[in-house]
Order: structure tokens, then C-alpha cells, then sequence
């Protein structure tokens, strides 16, 4: 894992908790599914939610399913983010 990786996974694990072993498992879990099907998608939604043990509301999940599923997520980290902060 080179140094920028590794800062990464600092970054994320100070701010959620979330341990690296826990994101490799997700991505795992991931790499063949369907992102147009939505139970797929909410359940990878939910499951990242309570990884991150940060509840998110029925609107906010609603609007990061369907961004995922109509193929529209955003390409930077700053839309990225406002989508969740919404």
C-alpha cells in the first residue's frame, strides 16, 4: 500500500471509524453488482450507513440510490460530498 493509500485509510478511519479491513470487504463484496438495481444498491447504501455508524434519513437515502441507480453520481469529491450532506 503506498503512502498515499495509507493516508487515505487514516483519513477515513479518524472521521468514521471505519477500518480499512471493513472497506476492502465492501469493495469485495461489490465487484460484480448490478449499481442499476436498486435493492442492490440500497442495501450497499444501509450497510455503508451503519459501518460508518451515521444513521441517514429516508430522503437522503432515497437520493443517493437514485443517483446511483440513473447512472448520475458526481465526479468530484466536493459534489460528492454535498450529495450526503443534503
Amino acid at each position: 500500500m503506498s503512502d498515499f493509500q495509507k493516508n487515505l485509510f487514516d483519513q477515513i478511519q479518524k472521521k468514521s471509524s471505519v477500518k480499512p479491513d471493513d472497506i476492502f470487504k465492501v469493495a469485495d463484496s461489490v465487484k460484480n453488482a448490478d449499481f442499476s438495481d436498486e435493492k442492490t444498491v440500497r442495501r450497499l447504501v444501509r450497510q455503508l450507513a451503519r459501518m460508518a455508524d451515521k444513521p441517514i434519513s429516508k430522503e437522503k437515502e432515497d437520493k443517493i440510490v437514485k443517483a446511483i441507480t440513473s447512472n448520475n453520481m458526481p465526479t468530484d469529491m466536493s459534489t460528492l460530498g454535498n450529495l450526503f450532506k443534503k
